[in-house]
């Protein structure tokens, strides 16, 4: 190949042919069924759907664990209340250690709740039920004390409070 000056227009080789074979055309019989693409899409979503994210911890949030335990919060109601426990800020935190042993921090609306003997039970067993749980320790404490401040909107929404 031999360099060319900068200054020198670009040469292009043309090359000249009587004719060229036509492209080939689409045929019924080649395309695909809609049987077939749908099939095709679904591997590709149970592929989708069954990878897990990398580098993920269970018992971080977003992690299998982690999630499975606020799910388990989020289906025990108080009963004075229609909202569960967790949209209305009784749950301060959820701490899941390395071996899967949880440990809840809750509170109550007040300490002469009529639910302050069965409540913390009911936590403990709801918690301790998720798949991979090992164990749950459910800590009822009264400091900070529980207010409306610390409910969901969506649990002040159920309430007539938004």
């Amino acid at each position: 190949m031999t360099e060319q000056n900068p200054d020198e227009p670009r040469k292009f080789q043309v090359e000249e042919v009587e004719s060229a074979p036509p492209p080939p055309r689409a045929r019924v019989e080649d395309a695909e069924t809609p049987a077939e693409k749908l099939e095709r899409k679904r591997d590709y979503l149970e592929g989708f759907l069954a990878e897990t994210p990398q580098g993920e911890n269970p018992g971080e949030p977003g992690g299998a664990i982690y999630e499975g335990v606020i799910g388990a919060l989020k289906e025990i109601f108080d009963p004075e209340i229609p909202v569960n426990i967790y949209d209305l800020g009784l749950i301060y935190g959820v701490e899941v250690s390395p071996e899967a042993s949880v440990a809840v921090t809750m509170t109550l609306t007040t300490p002469h709740c009529p639910v302050a003997e069965s409540m913390p039970g009911e936590v403990e067993l709801r918690v301790a039920a998720v798949p991979g749980v090992r164990d749950c320790d459910v800590n009822l404490v009264w400091d900070p004390p529980w207010d409306m401040a610390k409910m969901s909107d969506e649990a002040k929404l159920e309430l007539g409070m938004l």
